[in-house]
């Protein structure tokens, strides 16, 4: 009993690192290092004979024989594609691609990252005869869980920009790879099955555009898609990368969120399975259907579908004098060198020539270096390149084992390569980051910065605001749950960041309020009024809270107020604060979540660090 006790930390810390990208990456490369040893050892056999087994079911009228080594490419892959797909349109819905800037250089640096790689392995396999020329596809597509996984262990400190840079390369190298898959590696046409996966996908478009909130409608078409996708020739990967994009994704709606608190209110007061019913859907309601589906998904897609596929595909019999043969052989040397050379130069170089020729900009605080770092990176290409390898050669083919070996080899190298780049960048230009500034600047000062608490209070949040912003503390009532939680020991800054239409005016009254002392006052008030913030309505909540009104409007428009709101937008920028709310704890930047629990977490926090610094500091 105490030894299973004991273990339980153990496993909770080891379930915690699988959740990170590295960690997910490094049980990823276990897996493929666990299908290499297994295909070279003495029960390499069982290896191969347990792909190669029959599984399939009939019901009825409907179905299904494959090999288990199919099931997985075409079945559990679908699901891979999909979310995918559904990181594709959130992209598109809310997400990077949505800045036309990011997006353009993304689409250049993207293509450019696709078509060198092929373009490096069709000369290099020309050159020495042609024979392969037809596994191109295998140097497209970049592996995102590893390229990840390999920026959180070899890249800089600070990565998050560089990352939000490569997460939107590879939604348009996806794109390219998937679609590339099912028109090129796709098996003869069959009519009937076609049309009704054509049907299929008229229905989740119709679902999308009818705002259907219920997942399961959409579930049960994709299986339907599924089957038909597969009896139909074509390759399930496209139909599960369409799906995933046809799903529909927004932003969260606020009057949702609010309707969904009155009924977890009505809960409170009255529980019954109507009741719990009607919040379950109320909380289904205030979140599109594809992030829901996104967050069941992603995490058994990045723990279980993927590695599967890895354990099934990566096992690659070395022996036979398949490691001489692979050195001699051009395909080998192609998928080297259009993963490792071709990604590297495509990306990079596109990326280097689109920003100095005006067609894009690179995300704040990212360096070129870190971007050919990236670059880098991106040359591992495994997940689409092995499956491309099956499709193209047959993976126990001596072209598909010296492809799959060069697939290997190039995860190792650009890795590497990767890595001293990185380091490169550091050492020479000073890159050490690529993300935005984390810190505080310029730190709080009681003089200038509008404060509620004392001025020595041992805890302090600061937290950029927009009047019309409907998540920011005082719009969700967060700052009075910390007010209660903390009392005295909390001070609490508001800065302004005005993004919003009537972002700017609302910022400029609450300065004509604050000259007359007014801003706590103000800032309540407005706060409860989001929905009325036009010239009118501000000037008559000046008169409500009693201020001398031509004072206030005269106040608005002068260049003190002005330069009042401009400090603190260049506070922001320098600070790595671009939206509302973001928040500060003791002068650092708060990632993720911005709940009360969370920021009373993060609060708690950092106290109990600044007491185990000052009984340290006694000590010493």
């Amino acid at each position: 009993m105490q030894n299973t006790t004991a273990a339980r930390p153990v496993l909770g810390r080891l379930a915690s690192s699988l959740r990170t990208e590295s960690g997910s990456a490094m049980f990823l490369a276990l897996v493929t290092v666990l299908a290499l040893v297994w295909a070279n050892s003495p029960l390499s056999e069982s290896y191969f004979e347990l792909w190669h087994q029959e599984v399939g079911f009939d019901v009825g009228p409907v179905s299904m024989h494959m090999d288990l080594h199919h099931w997985i490419n075409d079945g559990l892959m679908v699901i891979f594609f999909f979310v995918v797909g559904l990181e594709v349109r959130q992209e598109f819905a809310h997400g990077s691609l949505r800045d036309r800037s990011r997006a353009q250089l993304a689409v250049i640096a993207g293509v450019a990252g696709v078509a060198l790689p092929a373009l490096v392995y069709v000369l290099v396999v020309s050159l020495s005869g042609g024979s392969g020329l037809g596994g191109w596809g295998a140097v497209v597509g970049t592996d995102t869980a590893f390229m990840l996984g390999a920026l959180a262990v070899v890249g800089p400190r600070l990565s998050g920009q560089l990352r939000v840079f490569l997460l939107t390369l590879t939604v348009v190298d996806d794109f390219l790879a998937v679609t590339i898959i099912g028109v090129v590696y796709s098996d003869q046409i069959e009519l009937v099955p076609f049309l009704i996966a054509l049907a299929c996908l008229v229905g989740l478009w119709v679902l999308g555009r009818s705002r259907q909130w219920n997942a399961a409608p959409y579930v049960l078409i994709v299986i339907v898609l599924w089957f038909a996708t597969v009896a139909s020739g074509v390759h399930a990967s496209l139909a599960g990368m369409i799906a995933g994009l046809l799903i529909p994704a927004y932003p969260t709606q606020r009057h949702e969120v609010v309707a969904a608190r009155q009924l977890i209110r009505d809960f409170w007061q009255s529980p019954s399975a109507a009741s719990a019913r009607g919040v379950s859907r109320g909380l289904a309601r205030g979140i599109s259907v594809n992030e829901r589906m996104h967050e069941v998904l992603r995490r058994p897609t990045a723990l279980l579908v993927v590695p599967i596929f890895a354990l099934a595909n990566a096992g690659v019999d070395l022996r036979g004098g398949l490691l001489a043969d692979s050195l001699g052989s051009p395909v080998t040397w192609g998928v080297i060198l259009g993963l490792v050379l071709g990604k590297l130069l495509g990306i990079g170089v596109a990326t280097l020539l689109a920003v100095r020729m005006g067609l894009g900009r690179p995300p704040e605080g990212v360096g070129m270096g870190s971007v050919f770092g990236g670059a880098a990176l991106s040359g591992i290409g495994f997940t689409v390149s092995l499956l491309v390898i099956g499709l193209a050669f047959g993976s126990t083919t001596d072209l598909g084992r010296q492809a799959t070996l060069g697939v290997l080899v190039s995860m190792v190298l650009a890795v590497a390569l990767g890595w001293s780049i990185f380091r490169i960048a550091a050492k020479r230009w000073g890159e050490e980051t690529a993300d935005l500034p984390m810190v505080l600047d310029p730190p709080v000062d009681p003089e200038v910065d509008h404060m509620r608490g004392p001025e020595d209070a041992n805890l302090t949040l600061v937290e950029y605001v927009d009047f019309e912003c409907e998540y920011c503390a005082h719009a969700t009532g967060s700052w009075e749950d910390l007010s209660a939680q903390f009392g005295d020991d909390l001070r609490y800054v508001v800065r302004h960041l005005p993004h919003h239409p009537h972002g700017p005016l609302a910022a400029k009254a609450s300065e004509a309020a604050a000259i007359q002392g007014e801003f706590w006052r103000w800032l309540d008030l407005v706060f409860t009024h989001q929905d009325a913030l036009e010239r009118e309505d501000l000037i008559g909540y000046a008169g409500e809270l009693g201020l001398d009104v031509d004072r206030f409007i005269q106040d608005i428009d002068s260049d003190a107020v002005a330069a009042r709101i401009e400090r603190d937008l260049e506070s922001a920028e320098a600070s790595g604060a671009h939206a509302t709310p973001t928040f500060f704890i003791e002068g650092r930047r708060l990632l993720g979540d911005y709940d009360a629990r969370t920021l009373a977490a993060a609060l708690e926090s950092s106290r109990r660090g600044t007491r185990t610094r000052e009984t340290s500091s006694g000590k010493g």
